[in-house]
């Protein structure tokens, strides 16, 4: 017989996924076609840095909003995943200052406009390497729609806000206590700084009293800030310091005198119950010096270098060499009482990880507290919900104790504030385009605040800005609310919170109904991947060496939803086993269709029980996927059509058609193909959002012979369960053959049998209905089980020299007789179980030791514990089997 067509051997994944993915973009796939009639589903990318480089994180969060995309689009539903990016502030222009650094040049030498006109250089250059990579691993944004957050439109919009809540009284500019770096120089939010527990010493300082009479001891961690301090502060209940309040303490390394104040602030049982305070550089400092009216003494720069303040010995040296210098000081001058060891937290900057400096500091801040009512309002009522809920509390926490949100930064990149003061008079004026002169003098000598706004600025308005706001444009009302973001828990108070404060308080909706927090990528020891400890692969060179496809499965088939990531290369195996599972099966039913083929009509079918049964399983795997799908459950739904595919169509229905498909009869034939063919091809679709350039590749070539009504799998429909075909009877007589196939082949493995020997067997059966399913269905033994003969009766005696196996309430006999040398096989049985007994015996001494059992680790000794049950259960067996052979 003639065949169709030949398929390669192997699945090339790289030239595959480049001819699919370049089909659907020039196809214009990727936009939100669909029913017209249905609601639209729209996801938000959570935009990458444009000095983004693909890692592991990216692979785990574009692949699962990558699935959730096609599995909408599939639905029919006009479906939007708009893509962007982000000008990450400080990190872009940390990127282009190094570069200007190999040139032996600063930013400060170059000038703003020069510096900013590099950065947007280089962004044109190699901003957009990670949109490549992203399309790399399939991600199906409709690209026509790619934003960025300094782009002309979303600049307009975040000056329409900052003029807004400026307007609104929600935005402030103050002196106040922020975190500073001085590496990038800059103030960061509190989100941006990152605490680690550290080892560090407390100083115990005496601090003399100006009259000479007695000292205080008080403890900080930062020596070199007492250079700033302008009080110490007592407890007004502590007893023990009610009679020194409004003395004054001859600051040591200095000429100043302070006070001794009396504040509640103060913990009485923590340290001597006295605290030095220095409101330029602590933030609980600062709040004292506010009630107290203190002087506020800066001692260092911006750059962390102690400046003039600090005092002559001081001035000009970095805060560390300051701090020893202090420390150093104090014991020649007997100051200093003791040292101790302390663990205590530091906050480091989240870009460069310098340890940040609390900073006195003119800067700009959004009241937070009122935004925040109904944004804690939608998410009490469900009106947005977290997945997984855990994080509800997490947000809630967060929102229930929020502080104001200081948006300025020092640097150069980025939106700048639209606030303008008069170089004539001082006058302050907010305006989203420069004023042609000063309002309350009519000066034209303006200039506009130096600072920029922070980057979450821009990003917290991310759902509305890229569809168009402040336009009123057709996306805004079609695509806004979204329906689902995914993004990963560390950006809830910086990203997620803020965006549904700013789209509630200008849109007067929700941003999404769903928020999906994914877990992190681990390494197999649990730790998080990152570049600094070596232990994050390059996702682009996984995806050339197994591909997208098996990349993206063994990612989303092992994690739970919210759970972490362990992995490990090992989990590629996962994922490039299945691909190469589905292929070998597409290439084997390819290869059986003779030339000319032409598929019978559904009418002309002759369906047995296989048949029936893999349609029934198909549409129990497409009812269980679509709900999974739904319902943000992506690795169950991964798992369940993996376990169709390979468990059931693979490893049974493939194996019972290979006699069928040589079968000299038409009907018997084509009934065949015409199911491998329809559930393959169903069987992409239901795999498709997951696995999206294989199921392509194998959909359109089944399309070519096996008519569809879809030009593309990418906008094909998601099968729709037919409760019809599920037939539970048909699933348990099908299920009853395969535990009766599983018996024979499990009799086969204890004698060690050949594996092309052939047998015959005698089943004693309860049930008449069951010696008509062993009759009707023999050939299914005859081709998996190698069985030639099937003596099946309800009365059957038991055969001499058989073994046998219980399947419910059958019973199955293997007669031996010329299978093996009955001598030979005793011996050897008789070797087996004395060996199997001395390993029974020794575990046994093992789990009796009670030394063992205090010493050795818990997992060791449950190993112990299942080599016994295995053992035993090995061992009776084996008896048995002897047993039958006597």
């Amino acid at each position: 017989m003639r065949k169709i067509m030949e398929i390669k051997k192997t699945y090339e994944a790289k030239q595959i996924e480049q001819k699919w993915y370049k089909f659907w973009e020039e196809g214009g796939y990727f936009k939100p076609a669909g029913d017209p009639a249905k609601a639209p589903f729209t996801v938000l990318i959570p935009p990458p840095n444009v000095t983004g480089i693909l890692h592991m994180g990216h692979v785990l969060n574009n692949t699962l909003q990558d699935v959730v995309v096609r599995f909408h689009r599939m639905l029919g539903e006009p479906t939007l995943w708009l893509p962007g990016v982000d000008h990450a502030g400080i990190a872009t222009q940390n990127v282009v200052e190094k570069e200007l650094a190999k040139e032996g040049k600063n930013r400060h030498q170059i000038g703003r406009e020069a510096m900013v006109e590099l950065i947007w250089k280089w962004k044109q250059e190699k901003g957009d390497r990670i949109i490549s990579q992203l399309k790399l691993l399939g991600a199906s944004c409709d690209w026509d729609r790619l934003r960025f957050t300094m782009d002309e439109m979303l600049s307009r919009a975040v000056k329409e806000v900052f003029v807004s809540l400026y307007n609104d009284g929600l935005i402030y500019k103050g002196k106040y206590i922020i975190n500073w770096c001085p590496r990038c120089v800059t103030a960061l939010a509190n989100d941006e700084v990152e605490h680690a527990d550290e080892s560090g010493n407390l100083w115990h300082i005496r601090y003399p009293f100006a009259d000479g009479e007695g000292y205080l001891i008080v403890a900080t961690t930062r020596p070199e800030t007492m250079l700033g301090d302008t009080a110490v502060a007592v407890n007004p209940k502590d007893e023990r310091y009610t009679a020194i309040v409004g003395r004054q303490i001859a600051l040591p390394l200095t000429d100043r005198t302070i006070p001794v104040i009396a504040d509640d602030y103060v913990d009485l049982e923590f340290g001597t119950g006295c605290v030095k305070v220095t409101p330029a550089h602590d933030p609980n400092d600062f709040e004292i010096g506010r009630r107290h009216d203190l002087p506020q003494i800066l001692v260092m720069d911006e750059h962390g270098v102690m400046n003039a303040e600090a005092g002559a010995d001081f001035d000009g040296m970095d805060r560390y060499a300051c701090r020893a210098k202090v420390v150093e000081l104090l014991q020649e001058q007997g100051l200093l009482e003791k040292i101790d060891k302390h663990e205590h937290a530091v906050g480091h900057c989240y870009r460069c990880n310098t340890v940040i400096e609390p900073y006195l500091s003119d800067q700009w801040f959004v009241k937070m507290k009122p935004l925040s009512e109904r944004a804690i309002e939608v998410v009490e009522s469900g009106e947005v919900r977290f997945q997984p809920e855990r994080w509800t509390k997490v947000y809630m926490h967060w929102m229930n104790n929020i502080r104001d949100w200081c948006i300025s930064r020092q640097i150069w990149w980025g939106h700048r504030i639209p606030a303008y003061y008069c170089e004539d008079c001082g006058q302050m004026m907010v305006a989203a385009e420069k004023p042609a002169r000063c309002t309350a003098c009519q000066s034209s000598q303006l200039r506009q605040d130096e600072d920029v706004l922070d980057t979450w600025f821009s990003s917290w308005l991310w759902p509305f800005s890229t569809l168009g706001w402040p336009e009123e444009t057709d996306d805004l009302q079609r695509f806004l609310p979204t329906q689902v973001l995914i993004t990963a828990p560390e950006i809830i108070y910086l990203w997620v919170a803020r965006m549904i404060m700013s789209t509630l308080h200008f849109r007067g909706v929700i941003p999404f109904d769903t928020v999906l927090l994914h877990g992190t990528v681990r390494d197999d020891l649990g730790r998080k991947m990152s570049k600094s400890l070596g232990n994050s692969p390059d996702p682009i060179d996984i995806i050339d060496k197994v591909g997208a496809d098996a990349l993206r499965f063994s990612m989303v088939f092992g994690t739970p939803k919210g759970a972490d990531v362990i992995y490990s290369d090992s989990i590629l195996e996962t994922g490039r086993n299945f691909a190469n599972k589905i292929w070998n099966a597409f290439r084997f039913i390819m290869m059986n269709l003779p030339e000319g083929y032409v598929p019978l009509r559904k009418e002309e079918l002759r369906l047995e029980l296989a048949d029936r049964w893999i349609y029934s399983r198909l549409n129990e795997t497409a009812r269980d996927a679509a709900e999974h799908y739904a319902n943000l459950r992506l690795n169950d739904a991964g798992q369940s059509v993996f376990q169709f595919i390979w468990d059931e169509f693979c490893s049974w229905y493939i194996e019972l058609s290979k006699d069928r498909l040589q079968s000299d009869d038409p009907a018997i034939r084509g009934t065949a193909l015409y199911i491998l063919l329809d559930v393959m091809q169903t069987s992409m679709r239901l795999l498709h959002p997951i696995m999206p350039f294989i199921t392509e590749e194998i959909w359109q070539s089944i399309r070519s012979i096996f008519p569809q009504p879809e030009e593309a799998l990418i906008v094909a429909a998601f099968p729709a369960c037919d409760t019809s075909a599920i037939d539970p009877e048909i699933a348990d007589d099908m299920a009853f053959m395969q535990e009766a196939i599983s018996a024979v082949r499990n009799l086969r493995k204890q004698l060690n049998l050949n594996p092309g020997a052939r047998v015959n067997l005698a089943i004693r059966v309860a049930e008449d209905r069951q010696k008509e399913l062993f009759a009707r269905y023999a050939a299914y033994f005859a081709k998996l089980a190698k069985v030639d003969d099937l003596d099946v009766a309800r009365d059957l005696a038991k055969p001499p020299a058989s073994i046998a196996a219980v399947v419910r309430n059958v019973e199955i006999f293997l007669p031996l007789k010329g299978l093996v040398d009955f001598d030979a096989e005793r011996a050897r049985l008789a070797k087996q179980i004395e060996k199997l007994e001395k390993e029974l015996a020794g575990i046994n001494a093992k789990l009796n030791n009670q030394n063992f059992l205090n010493n050795a680790k818990a997992e060791v000794v449950e190993n112990e514990r299942q080599r016994l049950a295995e053992t035993g259960t090995k061992l009776s067996l084996t008896k048995d089997l002897l047993a039958d052979l006597k």
